[in-house]
C-alpha cells in the first residue's frame, strides 16, 4: 500500500513538473519576445525653441472704481414730495433729485423770522437806550444774546429744510431709484447710487519687488471682458507709499479718460504695465510645459541609436524655470538654449528614451505685437 501512494505520488510529481516546466518556458519565451520587440514611435509634433525680444511689460488684475462715487441717502426725516429724476440719467452739480414735504418746516420758518425780527429790533432800542444811559450794560448785553439765539435758531431751521432737498454731489449717472412718491424716509435711508464715470480709476497691486520699476505717469492697458475687442489706456496716477505686510505687495491706482463710459465700477480688469523696454528672451510654445507642482518640465527631442544602430529619434524630460507668456508662447529661463527641439504634443504618452516620430514640424514664430500676461 505504502508503495503504492509512493508511485502515485511520483507520477504526480512528474505531470505536474512537467506541466509547470512547460508554463514557464512558454512564459520566458513570451517575455524574451516582448524585451526584443522594438516599441513602437510615438507620433509628436514639435518646435524649435527661438530667441526673441519681447516688451518689459508688468501683469496684474484689478478692478474698476469711480472717481467718485457715493449711494445718496437723507439726512432729514420725511414724505417724498417730488422726485426729480429718471433711472440712469445724468445730472449735473446741484441738481435737485428728491423733495422731501417740508410745508410743517416753512410754517415753523415764519414764525423763527418774525422772533428773529423782533429780537433784532429790541437789540437796537436797546442799543439806542444804553448810548442815552436809560439802559445798562447787562440789559444790552442779555438784547445781544437773544438776538443771536433768534438768528442762530433762524439759520439752524434753514439748514433743516435744506436737507429735505437732496441735491446731486457731483456730476455723474444715476443708478436704479429706491423710493416711491409718498414714501416716509428716515435718515439714512439709500435713495438712488450716484457714480461719475469719466475719469474713471482702475486699482491693482503688483508684488513689492516691482516697487523699483514703478513711476507716476506709466502707460498702462487694460481689457475687461465685457469688451473682449477693446483696449483701454490710461496712466498711473499713484502708488501707495506703504507695502501690505499680508501680501507683500504694493498698491497702484491708473486713471483712465473712459469718454465712452464702457468701463464701469466694480469691473475686473486685466492690466498690463508698460515699463518701457525690450529684453531678449528664449521663446517655446506653452503647449510644450509639463506644469507640475514639483516642477515645470518640457520633453527635449535629440537624437540616438536603437540596438541594430539604426538612427532615431527619442525625446529626454528637462525641468525648466518658466517666466511670462505672451499670446501661445512662455519664456523659458532656465533649461533651454535657443535651437533646442521640443515636443508640443503628446507629452502623456512620453517618458524618457521615448522613440518619436515628428508627424508635423511646426516652426515657431512668436508674435511681433504681443500682449504679456504674467511676469
Amino acid at each position: 500500500m505504502n508503495k503504492r501512494m509512493i508511485l502515485m505520488l511520483l507520477a504526480c510529481v512528474v505531470v505536474f513538473g512537467g506541466v509547470f516546466g512547460v508554463q514557464a518556458m512558454i512564459n520566458k519565451g513570451m517575455n524574451d519576445f516582448f524585451d526584443d520587440m522594438p516599441m513602437p514611435a510615438v507620433s509628436i509634433t514639435v518646435a524649435d525653441a527661438e530667441e526673441d525680444t519681447w516688451p518689459v511689460r508688468l501683469s496684474a488684475v484689478g478692478t474698476a472704481k469711480a472717481v467718485n462715487g457715493t449711494q445718496l441717502t437723507t439726512e432729514a426725516a420725511g414724505i417724498v414730495n417730488k422726485i426729480n429724476f429718471r433711472s440712469g440719467e445724468q445730472v449735473k452739480a446741484g441738481q435737485t433729485l428728491i423733495t422731501l414735504d417740508d410745508e410743517a418746516d416753512r410754517a415753523q420758518l415764519k414764525a423763527l423770522k418774525a422772533a428773529a425780527e423782533l429780537a433784532k429790533a429790541e437789540l437796537e432800542r436797546t442799543q439806542r437806550l444804553h448810548r442815552q444811559g436809560s439802559a445798562s450794560k447787562a440789559e444790552l448785553d442779555r438784547a445781544i444774546s437773544q438776538a443771536d439765539q433768534a438768528v442762530g435758531n433762524l439759520t439752524s431751521h434753514e439748514a433743516r429744510i435744506a436737507q429735505k432737498n437732496i441735491k446731486a454731489p457731483f456730476d455723474g449717472q444715476l443708478g436704479i431709484r429706491l423710493v416711491n412718491l409718498g414714501e416716509f424716509l428716515s435718515p439714512g435711508t439709500p435713495v438712488v447710487s450716484l457714480q461719475q464715470l469719466s475719469p474713471i480709476y482702475v486699482d491693482f497691486k503688483l508684488p513689492e519687488s516691482n516697487l523699483k520699476a514703478l513711476e507716476v505717469g506709466q502707460t498702462i492697458t487694460v481689457t475687461v471682458d465685457a469688451w473682449p475687442d477693446a483696449t483701454f489706456e490710461g496712466k498711473v496716477t499713484a502708488i501707495e507709499p506703504g507695502i501690505d505686510a499680508a501680501t507683500r505687495s504694493i498698491k497702484v491706482q491708473a486713471e483712465i479718460e473712459n469718454e465712452d463710459f464702457k468701463l464701469r465700477p466694480g469691473m475686473f480688469a486685466r492690466v498690463q504695465l508698460d515699463l518701457g523696454a525690450d529684453e531678449s528672451v528664449v521663446v517655446i510654445p506653452q503647449s510644450a510645459v509639463s506644469f507640475n507642482p514639483y516642477g515645470n518640465a518640457v520633453f527635449v527631442v535629440v537624437d540616438s541609436e536603437d540596438n541594430n544602430g539604426t538612427a532615431q529619434k527619442v525625446v529626454k524630460r528637462r525641468f525648466v524655470r518658466t517666466g511670462r507668456t505672451q499670446g501661445d508662447y512662455i519664456t523659458i529661463l532656465e533649461g533651454i538654449e535657443p535651437g533646442d527641439t521640443v515636443a508640443t504634443s503628446g507629452l502623456l504618452k512620453l517618458n524618457n528614451d521615448t522613440v518619436i516620430k515628428i508627424s508635423d514640424e511646426v516652426n515657431m514664430e512668436a508674435s511681433k505685437n504681443p500682449t504679456p500676461n504674467n511676469t
